[in-house]
């Protein structure tokens, strides 16, 4: 067959790959002049630091076979995220762990004692938490919420948490331990040559041909037998419904010598702050050694329509267009959509390979048996 995949990033490769190795041939175009999507990187003509362009992109998971996936295109080596914030004049360690809550509080707790001290301090009032501050002050109480969360918060999303669903808080634990590891995932790692290096490695198929600064309209996909789209879902009916929103994220960059801030992430948890966090981009690569130093500043905002969109927001007022454009997805013949952008959710990379490797699997399924081939990998709502 003669597939077409709009996208160059993971979703697109991967599915891409899968294709191609399944003896189809595989076109894949994307708008931007570079492959791998958000998690492009390259490296800064000045100090040879590998930069995550759009962003820090650390890679973990539980998914045995999509670490499997992905270190067969590239080694990955240890990298655990330990990221620090700065709040109220002092730095903390995030998540909220033991250390952090004894420095706040200027005590020694052990385990025991700082949760039942945590538990104290709480909201116990709020007894079925429906929004991110309440969440918050449930289960933190209200110096912790305002140190840490609350105006990170209104800066990352542009609106008050009391706009936000609980569910954004849920992924943020709170330990009563001394480990100040990011994420819980048993495979935690960062390419050796970074992302963009096995993006090409996975695209590097004679089945694969790529177009780079070529955008999609819906009028090629009569040239080809199915197309997987992992572009914007409102995009791909030209927003004849309205936009749906997004966050973006602008990046001042600025250079210098030695180590600015002795972390890959800094977060800034006072909304005095313009900036929610400032990454050092050589500290991603902690097996490298650089004389020079490459800092990101990061300032999030409402989404334009020329802009990057990062983070969908899916607040209550857009569930309305959002269903309307799922049922005309859905009405929609030789299409699958995929990926963050596709199904308008926000998906870590590991969760991005999983649903375009089960995606790729299901279309085998259908060529060979004639099994349905689902328009959403998972429903965006």
């Amino acid at each position: 067959m003669n597939l077409l995949m709009v996208g160059a990033g993971l979703s697109g490769a991967v599915i891409g790959r899968m294709m191609a190795e399944a003896g189809h041939r595989v076109t894949i175009l994307d708008a931007r002049d570079h492959i791998a999507g958000n998690c492009h990187t390259e490296r800064d003509a000045d100090t040879n630091v590998m930069l995550h362009v759009y962003g820090p992109h650390i890679f973990h998971t539980d998914d045995a076979e999509v670490w499997d996936y992905v270190n067969r295109f590239e080694t990955f080596l240890p990298y655990k995220n330990r990221v620090k914030t700065t709040s109220q004049g002092q730095v903390f360690s995030l998540p909220i762990n033991l250390h952090t809550i004894n420095q706040f509080y200027g005590k020694t707790m052990r385990p025991d004692e700082a949760r039942a001290f945590i538990e104290e301090i709480a909201d116990k009032s709020i007894e079925d938490p429906q929004t991110f501050e309440e969440q918050a002050l449930r289960f933190v109480g209200p110096d912790l919420y305002e140190a840490f969360f609350k105006g990170y918060t209104m800066k990352q999303w542009g609106v008050s948490p009391t706009e936000l669903p609980a569910s954004i808080l849920k992924r943020l634990p709170v330990r009563f331990n001394y480990d100040d590891n990011y994420f819980f995932h048993r495979f935690q790692g960062m390419p050796e040559n970074g992302y963009t290096d096995m993006v090409e490695r996975i695209l590097d198929h004679p089945g694969i041909t790529v177009h780079l600064g070529t955008r999609f309209t819906r009028d090629m996909g009569k040239n080809y037998d199915h197309v997987f789209y992992s572009g914007p879902l409102d995009g791909y009916f030209d927003y004849e419904l309205g936009r749906l929103g997004y966050r973006t994220l602008d990046f001042e960059k600025f250079s210098g010598t030695g180590d600015y801030q002795g972390c890959a992430v800094m977060n800034y948890g006072d909304v005095e702050v313009p900036y929610t966090r400032i990454t050092e981009h050589k500290h991603f690569s902690p097996w490298e050694e650089h004389d020079g130093t490459v800092c990101y500043r990061e300032y999030s905002r409402a989404c334009g329509p020329d802009d990057v969109p990062y983070y969908p927001i899916r607040l209550m007022d857009e569930k309305e267009m959002l269903g309307h454009y799922v049922t005309r997805a859905e009405a929609e013949a030789g299409v699958t959509f995929v990926g963050r952008l596709g199904t308008y959710r926000y998906l870590d990379m590991d969760v991005t390979i999983r649903e375009a490797l089960d995606t790729g699997r299901a279309f085998l399924q259908h060529l060979a048996d004639g099994t349905r081939m689902p328009v959403f990998t998972k429903p965006p709502v």
